[in-house]
């Protein structure tokens, strides 16, 4: 079967393969596997993800199995082998090289039950210019490929892959044109006898060439491994060009070291020039850029490899480096450092982001210090500051932060929701120093240090200090600038802006950060109204600021279910300058009326410009996918004007609110999009009694979504002419008619009502308006009079009661985050809420490794009904680390799926986060 199965992948070789070569890929075949890699973290050089790639076995005894650096990664990595005959083993990775790109996996060789192992021999003498090859590996995502080509070069420089990034550096390469491809990474290149005489690292996207990693120090990093002795790698913190002879003479390379080192090496057409030291490195200040190395510890120095020996076996010693600047010769002796103490091994999980000690490969890339806090990842706490992923930390507030002990001492003791200021630079902009505050933020994520273990591949974790307690600020002080303008004079004092963040992103939202206008209505319990694209979903970050200086949290009220507006809250007791609260008045307006959009600019400075009522319209606005909340069922003010404020509010010439000035996103193809409206006052006013009294109202809906049409639609929709006569004869004529567009799934209403039913009455009262059906629904069940297909219909309707309380409680599972069905997934894709809700999931994650996504639902786990999150957390009991479950989820079309995943405790903890009286709140489970 094997041989059969050879021959089949041997068809995939660009030519015919030689029977010869047929013999070795039988040989070489069963000891290629392909690997599943999941970086669980962005760490050092590499992004969280998942990848695959291949490896191979070169240590049938002990289990190892030799791939790429970047595969192996730096970081925590959770990794599986897949043999030939699709037997699968967990790895675990046992060594990464600090410079050049290969590392070892090891698994247990007792759970290969099917097969038997075999090792491949390395053999780097083997590499020859002319040698054929073949590159057997999981070649652009295949279980198994082979691709053939020829050596070309030995001598190619490393391969830069990008700033930022892994590059090898300080070695040769090899090249041969076999068009390798992304899963390639880590295949065996072998010659006709089976031997090993290269590893495949990396490639060009726009050409065939294949690039090649030179096996010398692979070798001996494996026969250290072996003998349980640690791998020394040594260095003085500089790299070096291989530099051919003509361009040595510019340099000023003397004669007569020329003829010696032709001489001594006649094979040789240069020698090694420093191309860069690192700064605080054994080099910086001694070896220069153009320096040409002569020897080193008495050697002569002909290629990277004697250079390497040296480095490597003189860890912790001083060695003499000769060379020659400008044509003359000069000595200086330099201490040899470790490499792996300059190489990260540890990580600080902070606020949702990954930071480690900038290593020594970063580090080079721009010639800056081997030192200082390196965020991996900016996760939600340094997103929210602008400070992005590849910024180094260098101090937080006066206290230096050269190492993650330094960050860690300064920083957990600083109390939840503190701003304190960061200086940092870009690693692609050292010379800049920036500073950002930062809000520290330990209630979404917890704060650990973790720490790799060679001996178990794994990465445990401490949970570091808790925070200090916070202390009561004084009352906020502040006044607002002086106005000409008397409208935005007088509603200055009752004007906030709202900053909102989102640690998770639930209910669909599609954004972690929203700033807008929010109005007080009433100062004494410090109750602020905005807009829905400003506090789209519950859980969240807010922060209420007065006069563009006096910044106060606040906290989520109620988010009207329905209306685009939400309520937020302050404590009156940190404000100490003026504040009012806005006056309603809910009279309708008309076209043309004149008005005034007031609202904050982005100075913080409120603005008033004077607008027109363009007319009363109903609201229409596309479904959004992923579905979130998006208003309907309602008559919005639409202004000729362009007016150049997000969000405020729609006055009149004395100051009274007549509607709130409300931003309606959506989301057109792949781009959000916006638009602004006037909400009528009248729709916030029915809530406002409630609020004050301090209860949560609740509001009531048909469970349909309405558009407006006109009649002429409505007549080639059946409606007959006494109607129409009836419309027309009503003291508060419209002409035109509300139809069902849409119907929300699991209410009484998608059984009963059709799309394109025309609204007649509820409860006997006509319905010409949606302000008319949304008053006449207020109760549990009403008598719904509808036109369908030319024949009038009286339909007793049950409502639906929404609480304005939005998702309250989220699971944070395998890498993915759960809720129960927010109301947008019933309204908008028709669907019943079933099973949990996934709002996201993370790179790195079971979840990504394993398919499994956002915006489906989750039924069952394991053939256990998952309804809602305590049935979740039932289900999940007992569940061991590394063991699988079989989950069911149910996509927006309603298909039925099933995915196995496996569990990964230690990097994906299960916790639960939950609204309490006193705020979120995160229960590890």
């Amino acid at each position: 079967m094997l041989a059969s199965a050879v021959a089949a992948v041997v068809l995939l070789a660009a030519t015919v393969t030689p029977v010869d070569w047929e013999a070795t890929l039988e040989r070489v075949v069963p000891s290629v596997v392909s690997l599943q890699m999941s970086k669980t973290r962005g760490f050092d050089t590499e992004t969280a993800g998942t990848s695959q790639a291949t490896g191979f076995v070169v240590d049938a005894e002990r289990g190892i199995i030799l791939t790429n650096r970047h595969v192996v990664s730096p970081g925590p990595v959770v990794a599986q082998a897949v043999f030939e005959n699709r037997e699968e083993v967990e790895l675990r990775a046992i060594y990464r090289d600090p410079v050049h790109d290969f590392g070892f996996f090891q698994f247990d060789p007792a759970e290969l039950r099917f097969m038997d192992l075999v090792a491949l021999p390395l053999a780097p003498e083997g590499a020859k210019v002319g040698v054929e090859i073949r590159v057997v590996g999981n070649d652009a995502g295949e279980k198994l490929s082979i691709l053939e080509g020829t050596l070309a070069r030995l001598d190619r420089d490393a391969p830069i892959y990008g700033t930022g990034r892994f590059n090898d550096f300080n070695t040769f390469y090899y090249q041969a044109a076999s068009g390798t491809s992304g899963g390639s990474s880590g295949s065996p290149v072998v010659d006709i006898e089976g031997r090993v005489i290269g590893l495949n690292a990396g490639g060009k996207q726009r050409a065939a060439s294949s690039f090649y990693l030179p096996l010398d120090r692979v070798v001996r990093a494996l026969e250290l491994i072996q003998a349980g002795q640690p791998v020394t790698r040594g260095t003085v913190q500089a790299s070096f060009r291989y530099t051919s002879f003509d361009e040595l003479e510019r340099l000023g390379l003397r004669e007569e070291t020329e003829v010696a080192y032709r001489e001594r090496f006649p094979d040789g057409t240069g020698m090694l020039v420093v191309e860069g030291t690192v700064p605080w490195g054994a080099a910086a200040g001694e070896l220069q850029v153009g320096d040409v190395i002569v020897r080193v510890d008495g050697q002569e120095i002909p290629g990277f490899l004697p250079l390497e020996e040296i480095l490597d076996g003189a860890v912790d010693r001083a060695i003499t480096f000769e060379f020659e600047r400008g044509g003359e010769p000069k000595e200086v002796t330099l201490q040899v450092e470790d490499l792996h103490l300059i190489t990260p091994d540890e990580y600080i999980e902070v606020g949702g982001g990954v930071l480690n000690t900038l290593s020594y490969q970063l580090a080079r890339t721009r010639m800056v210090p081997a030192a200082g806090v390196y965020v991996a990842d900016a996760g939600f706490m340094f997103d929210q500051a602008a400070i992005k992923r590849g910024s180094v930390i260098v101090a937080i507030g006066d206290e230096v932060t050269a190492s993650l002990d330094d960050f860690e001492a300064v920083f957990a003791p600083l109390p939840d929701g503190q701003y304190v200021p960061i200086r940092y630079y870009e690693l692609e902009d050292p010379r800049r120093m920036r500073v950002q505050t930062v809000r520290v933020e330990r209630t979404w994520y917890p704060m650990r240090r973790c720490r790799r273990d060679d001996v178990s591949g794994r990465w445990p974790c401490l949970a570091s200090a808790p925070p200090g307690e916070a202390q009561v600020p004084p009352p906020a002080e502040f006044v607002y600038p002086a106005k000409d303008d008397k409208v935005a004079r007088r509603l200055a004092p009752s004007l906030v802006q709202v900053t909102y963040d989102i640690p998770f992103k639930i209910d669909g939202v599609y954004g972690d950060r929203f700033v807008g206008t929010g109005l007080v209505v009433d100062a004494e319990q410090g109750l602020v109204i905005v807009d829905r694209d400003t506090v789209p979903v519950s859980l969240g970050i807010v922060d209420v600021i007065f006069a563009g200086v006096a910044r106060v949290p606040g906290e989520v009220v109620w988010l009207h279910p329905v209306h685009d507006f939400a309520v937020v809250r302050y404590d009156p007791a940190q404000v100490a300058g003026e504040v009012t609260e806005v006056v309603f008045d809910t009279t309708p307006l008309s076209k043309d009326d004149k008005v005034w959009v007031v609202g904050l600019d982005r100075t913080n400075t409120a603005q008033a410009h004077q607008a027109k009522v363009r007319g009363i319209e109903p609201l229409y606005i596309p479904a959004s996918s992923p579905p979130r909340f998006k208003g309907g069922n309602t008559d919005v003010v639409a202004l000729n004007d362009n007016v150049p404020l997000g969000s405020g509010a729609v006055v009149d010439k004395r100051g009274r609110v007549r509607a709130l000035w409300a931003s309606y996103s959506f989301k057109s193809g792949k781009e959000n999009s916006a638009f602004n409206r006037g909400l009528p006052a009248e729709i916030i006013q029915d809530v406002l009694p409630a609020l004050r009294r301090g209860e949560l109202p609740t509001v009531r809906d048909l469970g349909v979504e309405l558009s407006g049409h006109t009649l002429d639609w409505a007549r080639q929709m059946g409606l007959d002419t006494e109607t129409l006569a009836e419309f027309a004869a009503q003291e508060d004529y419209v002409p035109g008619v509300l139809a069902v567009t849409r119907l929300a799934g699991g209410t009484q209403a998608a059984s009963l009502l059709q799309e394109g039913d025309i609204l007649l009455s509820i409860d006997g009262r006509p319905i010409r308006r949606m302000r008319d059906v949304e008053r006449a629904v207020q109760r549990a069940e009403v008598d719904v009079e509808v036109l369908r297909e030319g024949a009038r219909q009286t339909i007793p309707v049950q409502t639906v009661k929404l609480d304005g309380i939005g998702t309250d409680r989220i699971a944070v599972w395998a890498g993915l985050v759960l809720h129960e069905p927010h109301w947008s997934v019933a309204a908008q894709q028709g669907l019943a809420p079933d099973g949990l809700y996934i709002s996201l999931y993370y790179y790195g994650s079971p979840a990504q490794r394993y398919g499994v996504y956002a915006t489906w639902r989750v039924t069952e786990i394991d053939g256990v009904p998952t309804p809602d999150l305590d049935a979740f957390f039932a289900a999940l009991e007992g569940r061991e680390d590394r063991s699988s479950v079989r989950v069911q989820v149910i996509d927006l079309k309603n298909k039925v799926l099933v995915r196995t995943l496996r569990l990964d405790h230690a990097n994906w903890p299960t916790a639960e986060l939950k609204r309490t009286d006193d705020g979120w709140v995160r229960i590890e489970r």
